[in-house]
């Protein structure tokens, strides 16, 4: 075993999509930690007992919508419910908490898409996150099928369409295996008769090239995963009861692959996003 060492703050993984493969990087602070060539060795990720929010970088003894403290989890328009659900937008009411951030972010291209994550399901991103989003999900393929003028309406089609499938990732079973091929531009072909009175609403409401329908190559994406768990058993940077003698918690094993935002190790999965903010030793 190395001693190569890094310590950081953690953010979310970065990955890009290279023929069909995702290649992954952990952000460490200012480092970036290749982790592809990392799987099958052994890997050890050790918290050092610090929170620091990536927006105002105050010490918090929690991390907040995935690496904030609770003052700015409050006041940033990122961190509003409306991100989670778009169709709750309230900017037109004068009430967004940073109007600059939203109409540089919400009225921007979004586009709604199918994904197969072991099942199908609906979701949106924004033109930039394309196929970061994907990636992020854990989605073995995926097929835009619309483009959308602004966010607000991009949660409109999706609740639309959510009527007829799911809008969630089990990610239980995500992480046990590769999902099998779906047909998603026959599913599409389904689905979009569907709801076509509520697209018509949509057109309506706000203009006839509001809602764009695609016709779109299915994306394909493989993780570098050398064995799925038949279990899943998550890890944790934070203590539970009983663990309050340890000085630092860690995890460690030999990495056996990465989907999603997961890290596999033989001792178990971790979900890195969750403990974005957290400054961490890596040891490799």
């Amino acid at each position: 075993m190395s001693n190569n060492t890094l310590t950081g703050h953690i953010r979310k993984m970065t990955a890009q999509l290279i023929d069909g493969q995702v290649e992954y990087q952990l952000p460490l602070g200012e480092h970036s930690l290749p982790l592809n060539e990392l799987i099958g060795k052994h890997l050890s990720l050790t918290h050092t007992g610090k929170i620091n929010c990536q927006e105002c970088g105050k010490k918090t003894k929690k991390s907040y919508s995935q690496g904030f403290c609770y003052p700015c989890m409050t006041k940033l328009a990122k961190c509003d419910m409306c991100i989670m659900k778009p169709e709750t937008c309230h900017f037109a009411e004068g009430t967004c908490r940073e109007p600059e951030w939203g109409e540089a972010n919400c009225f921007v291209p979004h586009y709604v898409y199918l994904a197969n994550t072991t099942a199908i399901k609906v979701g949106i991103t924004r033109h930039t996150q394309i196929p970061t989003r994907w990636i992020d999900q854990g989605a073995n393929q995926a097929l835009p099928i619309f483009k959308v003028s602004t966010r607000l309406q991009s949660g409109l089609v999706e609740t639309a369409l959510a009527e007829f499938i799911s809008d969630k990732t089990n990610w239980r079973n995500m992480l046990k295996g590769k999902a099998d091929n779906i047909d998603l531009k026959a599913k599409a072909e389904e689905l979009i008769p569907q709801i076509e009175a509520r697209l018509a609403d949509i057109k309506l409401k706000y203009g006839e090239d509001a809602v764009e329908r695609l016709d779109e190559d299915v994306v394909e994406i493989d993780f570098p995963v050398e064995q799925y768990p038949s279990k899943i058993s998550s890890l944790s940077f934070d203590k539970k009861k009983g663990e309050e003698d340890l000085e630092f918690k860690g995890v460690s094993g030999t990495l056996m692959g990465i989907k999603g935002q997961y890290l596999y190790f033989d001792t178990g999965v971790i979900n890195m996003r969750k403990f974005t903010s957290y400054e961490i030793t890596a040891s490799y």
